[in-house]
């Protein structure tokens, strides 16, 4: 009998662990990450600006990059560093570049991780509350520009 029971509770454990709701942590769904792109590839467009933009998700992995035409060959690595930047930190990797500025002993975040483009154009996208990646932008004459762009992106979806 005794035997039987143990059985059963070793065949049960596994579908009762099953059973359970597992925690789901927001994510960037790539219809939204698409749509963030393509509106502040349009945004610099308008400028005249032939940029790139990278969105990542929370985890930091390239989910969009679109690189417009003429856009400059260093344009789609600056802006994946800016959207790296921006959601592995939860920060606007510009004012983060003005912080380091100001506070130079905290000059060794730029070198955390390879990575990082601590410059102007990345900035982190929170849907609600929740953290749930980056967007970047390379390749307009400034990074105040490159911020604009990002901006648009972000208004594009709803996000801030």
């Amino acid at each position: 009998m005794l035997r039987s029971l143990a059985l059963t509770a070793m065949l049960l454990a596994p579908t009762a662990a099953f059973a359970q709701d597992l925690p789901t942590a927001p994510y960037l769904p790539l219809d939204l990450a698409t749509s963030a792109a393509l509106a502040a590839i349009e945004a610099c467009a308008a400028g005249g600006y032939n940029v790139s933009v990278a969105v990542v998700g929370r985890d930091g992995a390239t989910k969009v990059l679109l690189k417009a035409d003429m856009s400059g060959p260093h344009t789609g690595s600056s802006a994946e560093g800016k959207a790296f930047t921006a959601a592995a930190l939860g920060r606007d990797a510009g004012e983060l570049a003005d912080f380091i500025a100001a506070n130079p002993n905290n000059n060794g975040l730029r070198d955390m991780d390879a990575r990082f483009v601590i410059q102007a154009g990345g900035l982190p996208i929170r849907i609600g509350e929740a953290l749930v990646g980056g967007i970047g932008v390379g390749g307009a004459p400034n990074g105040g520009l490159d911020a604009d762009c990002a901006r648009a992106g972000l208004t594009a979806i709803g996000a801030e």
